[in-house]
């Protein structure tokens, strides 16, 4: 402040307050001065007071430190500034590794250089403020904030991240989790949503049913994330939308029952409908399965550059019409040595790979996942991922439950063959049945079958008639959650079902337990048999697969080449090691526990 001669100390700071540029706190370019405790402390040791008439031209200072928040004002002088003083600022900034920094810097003239006159840099701000510098008091404004921002997004760079979304009743983990993977060996950071959870490079970052908006959020808001994967379901579509306004590329797999009547969603066509949301905001490919209706009839509604069919029928007529037209399309072809996938696009046929070397697939018996594998193939391809990286991704993914949880593990260290599956609906029911029949078994194929309990009847009912002649033996439980229904009714039910078709009474057990169930039908197989599991809780049905009879093993039987050691810690109550078979240095196998969260 300085004085006229003419007015108080509290007068001077009205007039200056009276300045429009002027507002409390940080609402205005300058901040109004206040007659607070530091002023007064400083007026009362000069010996003055709020009334006192400062001489003209006199300087005084109320506060000790010069901050805009405070009062104070800003002069540009960034025309003036020594060449060796702003490279020292950036020396400053730069040795304790910011990108942007407020550098405080006294000199007693800063058109000098510090090796002349002096000088100190007394703060290095991680956050500083652009006031002074987009509005001083006095000099030219400054547009720091725009520079920052060109730093930060130069200009000719993406500034979204790709994004590729799954849709559809079965198989939409399963081909996120494919498509993660392809993505993460080609080189990308991967963010995804799933019904494990969100897992941010690989890694559980939420646990729980995440294929929601706010799942979608949560990858799309991490900086580390360079593409994303959102496995997308009715659910969160009805309750709050996608999360996202547009992807790259989005794929509807198919449509069948699951999870009618809820919602006000009682038709496979209004199911398909909300589905559909999911098409309709691709902007550059849209991919279908030609080989379902519902999914088909999508085509009509997406605004995406590119429609891609996925086909298990190489004579489908809409496809091969839409190939000739130059369109993409992503067909199994029958041949010789087994089934391939090949690619058609803008006139060009290029085989990708040959299904049995997919393990997924196990062989190419599992059908619904060649179907699910065609799917990741064709959405990397519309990411511009090489065909050798997809290649590569697609046969290093396999159905264990370190990489699928719940889809097709299999276990192989019992006299018997065990196989972990997370099947809740007819269809589920009826692809996996299928897959069991082209399995060589010298015994018998038992079940332990279930039903979600807010299903349909009749969906129940389906779900037994689907599993119905497949197996010798079932055993037919509830899931932890009964979801309205009485301990034993949805067991009951899909018993009454299943006998109803031919299946006899003396083939079926009601255990309505799930542990139970899974102990009684890991007790009831024996040697060459088969035994499907239909699991609830995946993690704990895993765990006492491969926890049978561990206590029965012999105590050096783990030293033996031929065996397996089941690590399985004290700790691992809830959430199952994950199980990936590894060769030590003497070509022992060993099973490595890798915690799912």
């Amino acid at each position: 402040m300085i004085g006229d001669g003419k007015h108080t100390i509290a007068e001077l700071m009205d007039i200056v307050n009276e300045d429009p540029r002027r507002g409390v706190g940080h609402e205005k370019v300058l901040t109004k001065l206040e007659l607070d405790r530091q002023a007064e402390l400083l007026i009362e040791q000069a010996g003055f007071s709020a009334d006192t008439v400062i001489k003209k031209d006199e300087l005084f200072y109320l506060r000790s430190t010069a901050n805009l928040s405070t009062g104070g004002t800003a002069i540009d002088l960034t025309d003036e500034v020594h060449p060796d003083n702003r490279a020292m600022a950036v020396r400053a900034v730069m040795a304790v590794g910011l990108d942007v920094g407020g550098v405080d810097f006294l000199t007693e003239d800063i058109s000098q250089s510090y090796k002349d006159v002096g000088g100190a840099i007394v703060e290095v701000n991680a956050a500083p403020g652009f006031r002074m510098h987009v509005a001083p008091s006095k000099g030219e404004p400054r547009d720091v904030a725009g520079k920052v921002m060109d730093m930060l997004f130069p200009s000719n760079t993406p500034s979204r991240i790709p994004i590729a979304a799954i849709t559809g009743t079965n198989g939409k983990t399963t081909t996120s989790r494919m498509l993660s993977h392809v993505l993460k060996t080609a080189g990308h950071t991967v963010g995804a949503t799933s019904t494990d959870g969100v897992y941010i490079d690989g890694h559980l970052s939420v646990k729980g049913d995440m294929t929601g908006p706010m799942a979608a959020r949560i990858v799309l808001r991490d900086p580390t994330v360079d593409v994303a994967v959102m496995e997308t379901a009715r659910g969160g579509i009805v309750r709050a939308g996608l999360g996202y306004s547009y992807t790259n590329v989005s794929a509807c797999l198919n449509i069948s029952s699951d999870h009618l009547g809820l919602g006000g969603v009682d038709t496979l066509e209004q199911l398909a409908e909300i589905k559909r949301v999911v098409v309709e905001v691709a902007e550059d490919v849209a991919i279908l399965n030609a080989d379902d209706q519902l999914c088909l009839k999508m085509a009509d509604y997406t605004q995406a550059k590119k429609v891609c069919y996925v086909t298990m029928n190489p004579k489908h007529a809409l496809v091969k019409e839409h190939i000739k037209q130059g369109g993409m399309a992503f067909v199994l072809e029958q041949g010789i040595n087994g089934d391939m996938i090949t690619i058609y696009d803008n006139g060009s046929h290029t085989p990708l790979l040959w299904t049995h070397l997919i393990p997924a697939t196990i062989e190419g018996k599992a059908e619904h996942n060649v179907q699910n594998a065609m799917f990741a193939a064709a959405l990397s391809y519309s990411m511009d991922i090489e065909l050798d990286q997809i290649r590569h991704g697609l046969r290093t993914f396999d159905s264990t439950f370190f990489q699928a949880p719940g889809r097709m593990n299999q276990y192989d260290e019992h006299p018997f063959k065990v196989i972990l599956d997370y099947g809740h609906n007819p269809a589920a029911i009826k692809v996996v049945s299928q897959t069991i029949d082209r399995f060589e078994i010298s015994g018998r194929k038992i079940c332990v079958l279930a039903a979600p309990g807010d299903r349909r009847d009749e969906d129940i009912r389906n779900m037994a008639n689907e599993a119905a002649g497949h197996f010798d033996a079932y055993i037919l439980k509830a899931d932890d959650n009964r979801r309205g229904r009485q301990d034993r009714e949805v067991a009951l039910m899909l018993q009454e079902q299943l006998i109803a078709p031919g299946v006899t009474a003396d083939q079926t057990q009601v255990v309505a337990d799930e542990a139970d169930a899974v102990d009684a039908a890991l007790n009831m197989a024996a040697e060459g048999d088969l035994l499907l599991i239909f699991g609830d809780n995946i993690a704990r049905c895993w765990k006492q697969i491969i926890g049978f009879n561990k206590d029965k093993q012999k105590p050096n039987q783990a030293s033996s080449d031929n065996s397996v050691s089941n690590v399985i810690t004290d700790g691992d109550s809830e959430m199952i090691e994950s199980m990936q078979l590894i060769k030590d240095d003497r070509g022992v196998r060993l099973a490595r526990a890798e915690e799912n969260d």
